[in-house]
């Protein structure tokens, strides 16, 4: 799912199933994490993963670390993807009301998410695309430009990876 729904823009990943395998496994195996998911029936129509930040690739740590911040209060929300024909429906709002509450649960004061950056005049940018900084905003995330990293793949008609910015959002629960 996470291969076909980051196809789209903006994230354009050009990705495959031996590597998700690899990287989901630190969702499954880390104390803490969970993968909350959202059946129609017996179908899967999405998910969403987090874990305690300390859990994440010291690239992910990085602009926590240099900060300043105590990363083992920081609960890190990995991704949510969801089928097209599922979305508006409210299940992002449901994914990050459980991603929050597994935080809690685990004692975490600060919940954070990273998205990548694409410029406006993107290529490949879809006419009336609209980016989520609304939504997220409305969930009471606050983008911190001050706060990014690093992560490479390769993008769709590409031939081989390129880095790409991510920017954090965070909330204080």
């Amino acid at each position: 799912m996470r291969v076909c729904v980051f196809r789209e823009f903006p994230y354009l990943y050009d990705g495959n199933t031996a590597y998700e395998q690899t990287y989901l496994r630190t969702y499954a195996q880390a104390p803490g994490a969970a993968v909350v998911v959202a059946w129609d029936g017996e179908h899967v129509a999405g998910a969403s993963t987090c874990l305690p930040l300390a859990a994440e690739t010291p690239n992910v740590q990085k602009p926590f670390l240099d900060a300043g911040v105590d990363i083992s209060k920081v609960f890190y929300f990995g991704e949510s993807v969801l089928e097209r024909a599922y979305r508006g429906q409210g299940i992002g709002v449901k994914f990050f009301d459980a991603r929050e509450a597994q935080a809690r649960a685990t004692g975490h004061a600060i919940t954070t998410f990273c998205a990548v950056q694409r410029p406006a005049d993107h290529p490949l940018r879809p006419a009336g695309y609209v980016p989520l900084d609304e939504f997220w905003h409305h969930r009471g995330y606050t983008k911190r430009p001050d706060l990014t990293c690093v992560m490479s793949w390769r993008d769709v008609g590409a031939a081989v990876e390129s880095e790409k910015t991510m920017t954090f959002w965070t909330k204080t629960l």
